[in-house]
């Protein structure tokens, strides 16, 4: 992402002051998702019955579409597992609260499990992709989250913001549409538990958010919206979650292609033409909600499929 800084300070050479701990309560809405994360463990090994999963139930282009989809989601979700503890020591590192420090230590744990359910699903369908072709790998490849996050240079609350309340609200909202199209039982049943471990994801941010803002300078949420832009323009409207979005290329073509037959089968995807309402109200709903809440304006977002937004 090239909203990292050209000169890059890592907090990792700085020191940290670790005392004294301060582990009183100062946001309890975060408080109530950790508490909620507690009590919502699920086991991506029996979660599903996976000897039990006839394949002779689906045909032999679907397994093939199936494996893509879910090695294209692991890619995604590897970046998560890295970025998750790279923000927990820039916590640290800055000394927010301590229900934000417990939040994140689970949040690790529910993208790993996001991540080897979907590794599962791509092995029991044919076999997991462990990288995307060559002319594809530009639009989802790392975002640079963790980078950013270990910058002493660029406030934390840009990166909650581009992270949290951009990229992944914009996919919270596309499971949320894609599950309803969802027929198959234990896809669908995969499709919920992801679905409200991000809901609490996306809630964490905005609570975070809220916290932090009042104590910005006017230079800090600049700061803020520059990163909000840049998530935008050049990772989501570049195709990092919805294929269609990628440059026209063979690969993202495939992409597609395997999409629509999963949709037309109810077996976990959409196509460009529903998926693209969902994608703009979203955009539409980050923008109006920065601005009512925040008092951060976004400029208005184009693309060649989408027009302005």
């Amino acid at each position: 992402m090239s909203a990292a800084s050209e000169t890059f300070s890592s907090i990792l050479a700085q020191p940290t002051p670790l005392f004294p701990l301060e582990l009183g309560r100062r946001n309890p809405e975060i408080g109530k998702l950790f508490a909620a994360s507690l009590t919502s463990q699920w086991n991506p090994a029996t979660i599903i019955d996976w000897d039990g999963l006839d394949l002779q139930a689906f045909t032999a282009e679907q397994r093939q579409a199936l494996r893509v989809r879910w090695s294209r989601r692991a890619w995604g979700e590897y970046g998560a597992i890295s970025e998750s503890p790279a923000l927990q020591i820039r916590f640290c590192h800055d000394r927010l609260d301590a229900d934000t420090r417990l939040y994140f230590s689970i949040r690790t744990q529910e993208e790993s499990r996001h991540a080897e359910i979907s590794y599962r699903l791509a092995e029991k369908f044919g076999g997991y992709i462990d990288a995307p072709a060559e002319e594809y790998r530009g639009s989802v490849s790392s975002h640079g989250i963790r980078r950013l996050a270990l910058d002493a240079d660029v406030p934390v609350e840009s990166t909650i913001a581009a992270l949290v309340c951009s990229a992944e609200q914009i996919i919270l909202e596309n499971f949320m549409h894609v599950a309803k199209l969802t027929t198959q039982p234990d896809i669908r049943r995969v499709y919920q538990l992801i679905l409200r471990d991000e809901a609490r994801h996306c809630a964490f941010g905005w609570y975070l958010m809220a916290n932090r803002l009042p104590h910005l300078s006017a230079a800090q949420k600049e700061r803020v919206r520059e990163a909000v832009v840049t998530m935008i323009e050049q990772v989501e409207l570049n195709g990092y979650q919805l294929a269609w979005l990628a440059p026209d290329n063979a690969a993202s073509r495939a992409q597609i292609e395997g999409d629509r037959i999963l949709w037309r089968g109810g077996l976990g995807a959409s196509t460009e033409e529903l998926e693209k309402p969902v994608f703009i109200a979203s955009l539409r709903r980050i923008r109006e909600r920065m601005d009512s809440e925040w008092g951060i304006s976004l400029p208005k977002f184009f693309h060649p499929k989408t027009g302005e937004i």
